[in-house]
């Protein structure tokens, strides 16, 4: 159990660095360093070229130094709070994009290194039992990941109210550092655990080759894991500017933003036991129906329309709690049983899903520039249209695709 508890605790600090960075960047980058929609969206997808080759080397450096797991991971946390501090915590002394992009390919190149290690650690502690060990792992995993998200993405808004709202961000980056840091060391038992085939003692690491993982059943998951993070990183991006924008509800964005991450993190056991029984397909399938749903709704809103835009983040939080919970444990699984390595495998893993966020904001945030609308500022009823497509309608769209990419995977894929 205390193993479950660290597992759950090191992913809510993991999930920092994920889709709150992505919430507040956006607007942290244009009110306070001054930069435009299209040169956030540009140094975004620039980081995630740079993770196109770096992450999964960092995979196979976690297979090949799989005995050194516990100081890599120490390094990952240690780099992943001087990024936070570097990024909301002191004044650029650069360029402001310069200090952007320096700032986040610390933060990014930790986390990956962190988030890598950890996934592969997980296969490590599920072992070679069946699937329902690692949905079980699963569960616990994406649930602390669920509310690290709900307490990092709130954490500017509650700052801003208790203090300074001139400092918040400042005060941001500096609990984010200190969260990462006390977390590290808490959790440190976490990788006692020894890894599967970890290498013997003198043995040369394996070859950076990736030809074990490039078969038909880790590509078509891979490519699901991309296209079915799109929409949730879509709205990631652009939640601030349609919550104050399009609907006029600015103070209740932090409200909105607990309702959707808490019903994300209360409904992610119920979907682990769902899939248990059922299968993963068959709960995938109407969980990402529900979040059609909800996105559709969402672009049928008029402004101030504060109580159905809560309904609407309660229904699509509980729709990502099954994306969160089922994917990753369906690929660990996958890994498992095909006795595929770990550490390389959730590399390109750890890639997909940032890649997705940084497909999100370098399409949506230009697009949005050309279409005039302005953060926080007047905008025509074109550039609030091109907002609700962006925000709602794209997203359907992509749900769409994804649920046709599920009933692609053979059943064997879909069994627990």
């Amino acid at each position: 159990m205390m193993t479950h508890l660290s597992v759950s605790l090191f992913a809510a600090m993991l999930a920092a660095a994920g889709i709150p960075l992505y919430i507040h960047l956006p607007r942290f980058a244009t009110s306070e360093l001054g930069l435009s929609l299209s040169t956030t969206g540009a140094v975004l997808i620039g980081i995630r070229l740079m993770d196109f080759a770096q992450d999964p080397l960092l995979g196979r450096m976690a297979d090949g130094l799989a005995r050194h797991r516990r100081g890599l991971a120490g390094l990952g946390v240690t780099g992943m709070a001087a990024g936070f501090v570097m990024l909301f915590s002191i004044p650029p002394v650069l360029d402001a994009t310069l200090w952007l992009v320096l700032a986040l390919v610390l933060v990014f190149t930790a986390y990956s290194l962190a988030s890598i290690l950890f996934y592969a650690q997980g296969v490590a502690i599920a072992g070679d039992g069946p699937a329902a060990a690692h949905y079980r792992l699963a569960g616990f995993r994406e649930t602390g990941m669920l509310a690290g998200v709900v307490l990092a993405a709130a954490a500017p808004t509650v700052l801003a109210r208790l203090g300074d709202p001139a400092t918040a961000y400042r005060d941001f980056g500096l609990l984010l550092a200190a969260t990462a840091l006390g977390v590290g060391a808490v959790t440190a038992g976490l990788w006692s655990a020894e890894p599967r085939r970890q290498p013997a003692a003198g043995a040369a690491p394996p070859a950076l080759s990736f030809a074990a993982l490039v078969t038909p059943e880790i590509i078509r998951l891979l490519a699901l894991a991309l296209v079915n993070a799109l929409p949730v990183a879509i709205t990631a991006t652009l939640f601030l500017f349609f919550v104050e924008d399009r609907l006029n509800l600015p103070s209740l964005s932090g409200l909105f933003l607990l309702a959707f991450f808490l019903a994300a993190g209360l409904s992610a056991p119920g979907w682990s036991r769902l899939v248990a029984r059922h299968g993963a397909r068959r709960v995938l399938v109407p969980a990402m129906i529900l979040a059609i749903v909800s996105f559709t709704g969402a672009a049928m809103l008029p402004a101030g329309a504060a109580l159905a835009f809560g309904a609407i983040s309660m229904a699509s939080g509980a729709a990502l709690g099954a994306d969160m919970v089922i994917l990753p444990a369906l690929f660990a699984s996958t890994l498992a049983s095909r006795e595929l390595p770990a550490g390389a495998g959730f590399g390109l893993w750890s890639f997909a899903q940032k890649l997705a966020l940084a497909i999100a904001a370098a399409i949506v945030l230009p697009a949005l520039d050309m279409a005039g609308f302005t953060p926080g500022g007047p905008n025509t009823t074109t550039a609030l249209s091109a907002l609700t497509f962006a925000y709602a309608v794209l997203p359907c769209i992509l749900k769409a695709a994804a649920i046709a990419m599920v009933f692609g995977l053979p059943a064997e894929e879909t069994k627990t």
